[in-house]
């Protein structure tokens, strides 16, 4: 069983074991007691597959509670502790405006005040040897400090803790002997990297959100070891990987964005299935629209995100998080996003979300602001019969009445014309919003295959395909529940990257091959927690650089012990990897490497026999429904299908829509589509359709 909690709907998948889906659901969240909703939709696919909980033998939950933690500030009241001298790490941050010219700049929250921010004596160097001793004299101030505070949870990040962590290991020690209930956390095990300011951030929103996640975590394993889940339960993280409830409790970072993690596992494993090497991950549902960009079967990573931006598109307005994750960009773009005008008579659609309570204004829950699923409705893409299989009654009038009062009224426009206006400017932000991250990473879309799921992705899938200039979408089974369905697949995982400053002409093997095995041993220990059986695979990166340089380009190394005849093939990777990113190296330069990357996992569950397609063979339907059509404006009538009536081979021109449980897929009037023998459904855009 998967279960993905997000902001607007819970997902929940429940799979046999010949990895065959038997039962999904989407039920709504329960925004003040999340694992309640969680419940609901576990209960309903063991009803609908007549099983029980005990014949449940895995079980993988990802939740977005972490991330609107953060977002909303909702967590712990946190201080700081920081080597004497270094109080002002947060205030300093980068020494640089992230706006140069905005002469009412709004600097990001950091969560911590200086008031908060505690110091204490000791020194560490770079390389880790001790220059003063902690000052275990300085403990009481500070003890009084954190009493006067009244703070919950607390952040220590000593200089150069990365190097050697004794001193904050000793200080937790002291800490806890004074205060024993105080959550704790500590930099060189949250984010054991080089960077004060970076280190310092991780820390906090680590300590920020525990308490929180530490209490939602019990209280959802005890709900479901009440109802007889017997199994472990295993936490998706954000790098695409799953670890165990203790690592989560102790590491809640780790869990951020942890359901588009699962979303981009499952566009890779299909573009590996489908032997496509250059994918777009189009993920859009109540709340959000996630955009991932999917090369050689592998989701982009990063070592780096931000948190809450106070400019939505421009770096450094955010608080930096230093783990490893699946990189893509997400907008306040998903079918739940409220639209208005503002004071200039523009349309904007979000970032904000009526949510699951009180939900689009159709959904008849006391929600009176327009969204796009009500625009939706009204545009004829929504089957109100059939949405959310039923379970959930919508009333088109109640949607066309916020959309007349709210956008109508102020621009003098019909309902139609409203929703319409209200639907182009959400998918050109999505568009405009992958176009943005396909060239920040070098890339062009036009050439890609977008892979299309989650609630509203099917729906809105042709429509940004043609503004981004994509040709083909893919939308497979299942798409309303794909990142739960994605959580199936991935393995589970650790991954380490430490600091360790090195040159490559004077590269001391033996103390490296220690090193990384000292950081395999920590990785092994979390993995085989969730996977005691079977061969482990290894992942090992070096984050090289020339020197004198401020950032690194990630290398692949041998996953093995280094030797000397090593060097001259890492050498070669390094220039050939900057030379690919800045189409030149430097001759004569020093290379050094700063940081080093460890990452152990079980393998991947196996993906069934791919089965061909017959030949292909033309449907018509005798049901159709009125839409107004994206491509002339007008409105026609649109073949209705049933996806599970849509057999291998069957194709079908649009303007269509294909109805299933979760979603709806909409085949605009410029485009065609096809199943495939594994049920996928390809969208294929040809020349512009007469208007």
């Amino acid at each position: 069983m998967a279960i993905d909690i997000g902001g607007t709907f819970t997902d929940t998948v429940l799979v046999n074991n010949a990895s065959q889906v038997v039962a999904t659901a989407k039920t709504p969240t329960t925004p003040n007691r999340p694992a309640l909703g969680a419940v609901a939709g576990a209960e309903h696919v063991l009803q609908v597959a007549s099983a029980e909980w005990h014949q449940v033998t895995g079980f993988i939950h990802g939740t977005t509670l972490a991330t609107n933690a953060l977002i909303e500030r909702r967590g712990a009241e946190t201080a700081t502790i920081t080597t004497h001298g270094f109080r002002d790490i947060l205030e300093i941050a980068y020494e640089r405006r992230h706006s140069q010219y905005a002469i009412d700049l709004v600097k990001p929250n950091l969560i911590v005040p200086r008031t908060h921010a505690l110091t204490i004596g000791g020194r560490m160097n770079a390389n880790g040897r001790e220059l003063e001793p902690l000052e275990e004299t300085g403990i009481e101030p500070v003890v009084d400090a954190l009493k006067s505070l009244q703070v919950d949870a607390v952040a220590i990040c000593l200089l150069h803790a990365y190097a050697n962590p004794a001193h904050e290991c000793r200080l937790r020690e002291l800490l806890t002997d004074h205060l024993p209930d105080l959550v704790i956390s500590l930099s060189h095990e949250v984010s054991p990297e080089a960077r004060e300011f970076d280190r310092l951030c991780t820390t906090i929103a680590n300590a920020y959100v525990q308490p929180l996640m530490a209490s939602y975590l019990q209280d959802f394993e005890a709900r479901f070891r009440q109802k007889g889940l017997s199994c472990p339960i295993l936490m998706m993280t954000a790098g695409g990987g799953m670890t165990t409830l203790d690592t989560a409790t102790r590491l809640p970072i780790r869990l951020v964005e942890s359901g588009p993690a699962g979303g981009a596992v499952l566009a890779a494993r299909i573009a590996e299935a489908t032997d496509e090497t250059d994918v777009l991950s189009f993920d859009m549902g109540g709340t959000t629209a996630k955009l991932c960009l999917i090369d050689d079967f592998r989701p982009q990573t990063a070592r780096k995100f931000e948190i809450s931006r106070a400019e939505r598109f421009i770096k450094g307005s955010g608080m930096p998080v230093r783990i490893p994750v699946i990189e893509m960009i997400e907008i306040g773009a998903g079918g739940g996003s409220i639209a208005s005008v503002d004071r200039l008579g523009r349309i904007q659609v979000g970032p904000y979300s009526a949510g699951s309570d009180p939900g689009p204004a159709a959904f008849g829950k006391g929600g009176d602001k327009p969204t796009v699923t009500d625009a939706d409705l009204t545009l004829g893409l929504i089957e109100p019969g059939r949405f959310a299989e039923g379970r959930l009654r919508i009333d088109p009038d109640a949607a066309q009445r916020a959309l007349a009062l709210d956008i109508g009224e102020p621009l003098g426009l019909p309902p139609d014309q409203a929703a319409f206006s209200v639907s182009e400017i959400v998918d050109e932000s999505m568009a405009s919003a992958g176009r943005m991250h396909a060239v920040e990473s070098g890339k062009d879309l036009g050439n890609r295959l977008m892979i299309a799921f989650g609630g509203n992705g099917p729906l809105h899938a042709t429509r940004v395909a043609r503004r981004a200039q994509m040709r083909r979408v893919l939308i497979p089974r299942d798409p309303g529940v794909g990142s739960a369905v994605g959580f199936l697949f991935a393995p589970v995982s650790y991954e380490v990257i430490r600091s360790r400053y090195a040159r490559l002409d004077s590269l001391d093997i033996d103390g490296l091959n220690s090193f990384f095995a000292s950081m395999q041993a920590e990785a092994e220990q979390v993995v085989r927690a969730g996977a005691p059986h079977g061969q482990l695979q290894q992942r090992r990166i070096a984050y090289m650089r020339y020197h004198g340089q401020g950032h690194e380009i990630e290398i692949r190394m041998p996953d093995r012990a280094l030797d000397v005849s090593d060097i001259p093939v890492l050498e070669q990777a390094f220039e050939a990897e900057y030379s690919r990113q800045f189409s030149r190296i430097v001759p004569g330069m020093t290379i050094e490497i700063l940081n080093w990357g460890l990452s152990v996992s079980s393998p991947a569950p196996a993906q069934g026999a791919f089965s061909e397609t017959p030949p292909q063979h033309a449907v018509m339907s005798d049901e159709t429904r009125q839409v107004l059509c994206d491509v002339s404006g007008e409105w026609r009538p649109a073949q209705v299908f049933d996806r599970a009536d849509l057999t291998a081979g069957a194709t079908l021109t649009g303007p269509a829509l294909i109805v299933e449980a979760q979603t709806t897929t909409f085949v605009s009037a410029d485009f065609s589509a096809d199943v495939d023998g594994q049920g996928n459904i390809w969208l294929t855009r040809h020349k512009e359709a007469s208007r």
